[in-house]
This record gives C-alpha cells, sequence and structure tokens, in this order.
C-alpha cells in the first residue's frame, strides 16, 4: 500500500512517496537503511531527496534542499523511513489467486 506525506510550500502542494524505482535510485544515492540511526542526517537528507523522485522529479536537489531547510524536522525521519519501507513491504504482499509457483531442483 502506497504511503505519502503532503505538505504545502510557498503556495505548492507536494506529495511524497516512494515506489521501487525511487527506492533503488535512493539506495543508488548511498542510502543504506541499516545506517540510519548510525547517520541520521545523512540518512534524512537522502530519503528526503529520494522521496521526491516518484511525483516531483524535475526539482533539482538544490530546491529539495531548501524545502527540507524550511520544513519542520519533528519526526520527518521516521516518517520517511515508513514511506521508503512501504513498497519494499509490498514485494512481499502475495495475491494467491494469481501467484506463479516456482521450483528449484
Amino acid at each position: 500500500m502506497e504511503k505519502t506525506l503532503t505538505f504545502t510550500d510557498n503556495g505548492k502542494e507536494y506529495k511524497l512517496t516512494f515506489n521501487r524505482k525511487s527506492v533503488i535510485a535512493t539506495e543508488n544515492m548511498g542510502f543504506n537503511v541499516t545506517e540510519v540511526y548510525k547517520k541520521p542526517v545523512y540518512s534524512l537528507t537522502l530519503l528526503w531527496r529520494g522521496a521526491f523522485l516518484a511525483n516531483h522529479s524535475t526539482l533539482t536537489i538544490e530546491e529539495v534542499d531548501e524545502i527540507l531547510e524550511r520544513i519542520d524536522k519533528t519526526g520527518l525521519l521516521d516518517a520517511l523511513i515508513d514511506l521508503y519501507k512501504a513498497p519494499v513491504e509490498s514485494l512481499f504482499e502475495v495475491d494467491e489467486k494469481n501467484v506463479v509457483k516456482w521450483t528449484m531442483n
């Protein structure tokens, strides 16, 4: 199930989310979920940037980082982690009627 974080900044509405492609892109930027609390500022920045990719990919990194400077960061890291986890968890959800079975010999 897709999760979203929405807000308005300078009269423009933003809808942040992750999909499988933006998860991969965020990981390619250097995000590592096992290091979130070891490197919270780095992790927050990468998750923030990645959350814009699905719906606001035309924004520059500078624009995205400027919004990060202005936004209330209370609970933001945990909210971004929840956004990030949603498509990862959906990989393991199975529709039993349409599942393709496999075997290994």
